[in-house]
């Protein structure tokens, strides 16, 4: 089924998605890749505050090439998400509503996703060029010296994504595989 979203994407909202929507989200939502991860939860261990709040919050794992002349960003494409998984629990028991990226996820991600009442979204890999397009206002907020890796808030419109976990733990991968 397909479905317009806002971002940031409440709880309320992330119960009516299933595995397998495909949806339109417009709004804002922070990039945070394998280094922005590990020093936001390194932080959150130690008890030290971080850039963002995390209430409601969709991550998209992404660390976009430089924006051409006139662009607002460059090329914006997912990252494997399954290398953010270590740190994915903790951001989601935080508050995190929705992330993004691509590929399968372990099974303490698709817990805490169920337990949390979160949503696990795909972005099409490959196709970074034509989801910089979606991307209307980009600014780096925090970690300015990881570079690519650093946190951007984002502002998009029309980015498409797929539910692949819900907020019932179904995966839309799993799913696929057993027809």
């Amino acid at each position: 089924m397909r479905k317009e979203i806002q971002l940031p994407l409440t709880k309320e909202q992330a119960k009516t998605l299933k595995a397998g929507d495909m949806c339109f989200a417009t709004g804002v939502l922070y990039t945070a890749r394998d280094a922005a991860h590990k020093r936001m939860y390194d932080s959150l261990l130690n008890g030290e505050e971080i850039p963002i709040s995390l209430e409601e919050t969709a991550l998209y794992y992404l660390g976009p090439t430089p924006a051409r002349e006139g662009n607002v960003i460059g090329s914006a494409g997912p990252t494997t998400a399954s290398r953010m998984d270590k740190y994915t629990p903790l951001l989601l028991g935080k508050g995190v509503s929705a992330v993004i990226g691509k590929g399968k996820r372990n099974e303490e991600v698709h817990r805490a996703i169920k337990e949390h009442g979160a949503v696990y979204f795909a972005a099409i890999g490959g196709a970074g060029a034509l989801l910089s397009k979606c991307i209307k206002k980009a600014e780096v907020i925090a970690y300015d010296d990881l570079g690519t890796e650093a946190i951007r808030r984002l502002e998009v419109e029309q980015l498409p994504v797929v539910v692949i976990i819900d907020t019932m733990g179904n995966d839309y991968y799993e799913m696929v595989e057993k027809e």
